[in-house]
């Protein structure tokens, strides 16, 4: 595991996967968001975010946290991982809620965006019917030769972190 490509809804617990398997596996954690926005909450154009994301997918160790279904190729391209956060719409939504009571609306240090938003919410709710067969032809098309995990719940989560840890040096 040295190039994983974390995906899924909002709120899900992207980041938070992230920077666990970081701290098991000593790898370095790339936010999309970071990348996507900047200080001032201004977008990226397409070009420069797929550009840049060609860059950093170049080097022997990541774990990329976003998902910008736009560009997953290239991340799914170079990942020996791909790890799709499959958890239904409330926790989405909880996470969002349990996001901004931690963070406060804005975007945050670790490259969390934390802005909720009607449109935002009508994401998270419709994802797994819009963006779960788009993420699937990404990986068939793009993503073969990669061990693929599909986490369902948090607590699915947990026990994946634990049988990476207990499998660690």
């Amino acid at each position: 595991m040295n190039r994983i490509a974390i995906i899924g809804c909002g709120g899900a617990g992207k980041t938070v996967l992230a920077h666990r398997l970081a701290a098991l596996l000593d790898v370095p954690v790339i936010n999309l968001d970071a990348i996507y926005y900047d200080e001032n909450w201004e977008e990226t154009t397409k070009d420069e975010f797929a550009a840049i994301q060609r860059q950093l997918a170049a080097a022997d160790r990541w774990i990329v946290d976003g998902n910008h279904a736009s560009t997953l190729y290239i991340r799914v391209n170079r990942a020996d991982t791909v790890i799709f956060l499959d958890v239904p719409a409330w926790t989405c939504l909880w996470g969002i809620v349990q996001r901004r009571w931690r963070y406060r609306g804005g975007q945050h240090s670790d490259g969390v965006y934390d802005r909720i938003t009607l449109s935002f919410i009508r994401y998270i709710i419709g994802y797994r019917a819009k963006m779960r067969p788009r993420i699937a032809a990404v990986i068939r098309e793009h993503g073969q030769h990669a061990q693929y995990v599909t986490l369902t719940s948090r607590r699915h989560a947990r026990r994946y972190l634990r049988s990476i840890e207990a499998n660690c040096p």
